[in-house]
């Protein structure tokens, strides 16, 4: 109870003895009185009698209590996406390796079919034969004849590959389903996927909903962040939500300010959920929907690039130039080298 914030009902007793201003030493505590800076370092446990075992005893009692409260199902969201992930990852991989196997017998079928329904041909039929005429097509095929074991270890990795785009299928219709629930808002506003990724890379929606929404519009391009805090070039203007179609379909001098109006209602969108408000998602679409109108109409143009003026008076002053600064570095380098004995150097310009 005290680590969620509560007030014990020992504290409230002691605070009903009291007379006049109670003075408190926790925030948690303030409906009893005023908090105020205490030292409570003085106080030793082991002068009434409380032992290190019985404080260990304790923390472990409490440990054993706080993992088996329920867990919010945004907790659940996160594990979901990452699981998606790996498991787009592992298709990927798998889809590649069933490519170049079968490719070898029939090369052709990568131009009719392709993902899903290249391998569940595959896996389902195996000889080209059978597959050209599943597909009704009449040609001549420049692959290799398979043994019959090899075709089955084929159709064998096929049948996996079938396996886990039906999976992942099951997941993104669970995750879809944590959305709707969990974040209505956030799912009006971003769709079920999108939304689902930003909780994601923000750890969990009370998280997210803490965040400011410079760092909402940036999540997803950490790498690139900090590398331009390294190279001092320009940073990102946006992360993930540059899959949002608003986003990634403007001009490049409108995306980023797209990408930050759309994190500052998302970030709304998300409070709301997390504090578990009433459904307001189509209010936010429609002021972001204003928004984006009034960013195409005060910028429909590209910026203009600033013309660098000085750069040919420096090329024509004398003595200032490039080429005046390369030649006498070799005429100091020359001069080292003649006093110095043999001395290799490399010129760059």
């Amino acid at each position: 109870m005290m680590q969620k914030g509560g007030v014990l009902d020992e504290e409230r007793v002691l605070a009903e003895r009291a007379k006049g201003k109670l003075s408190v030493g926790e925030r948690r505590q303030s409906p009893l009185g005023k908090p105020e800076v205490f030292d409570s370092s003085h106080i030793k446990a082991e002068d009434y009698g409380y032992t290190d075992a019985f404080m260990h005893e304790a923390m472990i009692g409490l440990a054993k209590l706080r993992t088996s409260e329920p867990i919010a199902r945004d907790r659940n969201l996160v594990q979901a996406i990452r699981n998606l992930d790996d498991e787009i990852s592992t298709i990927n991989l798998y889809s590649e390796r069933l490519h170049e196997w079968y490719g070898m017998h029939f090369p052709e079928l990568a131009d009719m079919a392709r993902d899903e329904r290249y391998a569940d041909l595959v896996a389902r039929y195996g000889e080209r034969e059978a597959v050209m005429e599943e597909l009704g097509a009449d040609i001549v095929s420049i692959g290799a004849d398979f043994d019959p074991d090899d075709m089955r270890a084929v159709m064998d990795l096929a049948d996996t590959l079938v396996r886990l785009y039906d999976d992942k299928k099951r997941t993104e219709e669970y995750i879809q389903s944590i959305v709707e629930a969990s974040c209505p808002n956030m799912c009006a506003m971003l769709g079920g996927p999108l939304a689902a990724r930003l909780i994601s890379l923000a750890g969990g929606l009370e998280r997210l909903a803490s965040l400011p929404s410079s760092t909402v519009q940036l999540l997803g391009a950490e790498k690139a962040m900090f590398r331009s805090m390294r190279t001092g070039k320009k940073g990102p203007k946006h992360g993930v939500l540059y899959q949002h179609p608003d986003v990634h379909r403007a001009p490049y001098w409108q995306s980023g300010k797209i990408a930050r109006a759309l994190a500052g209602k998302v970030l709304i969108a998300a409070k709301i959920d997390a504090c578990g408000g009433e459904f307001m998602g189509d209010e936010l679409n429609r002021q972001f929907k204003a928004r984006l109108a009034d960013i195409k109409k005060r910028y429909p143009d590209p910026p203009k690039k600033p013309k660098s003026q000085d750069k040919g008076k420096k090329r024509n002053r004398k003595g200032k130039g490039p080429r005046h600064r390369r030649v006498a570095l070799e005429s100091r380098l020359r001069l080292l080298g003649s006093v110095g004995g043999a001395t290799r150097v490399l010129i760059t310009p």
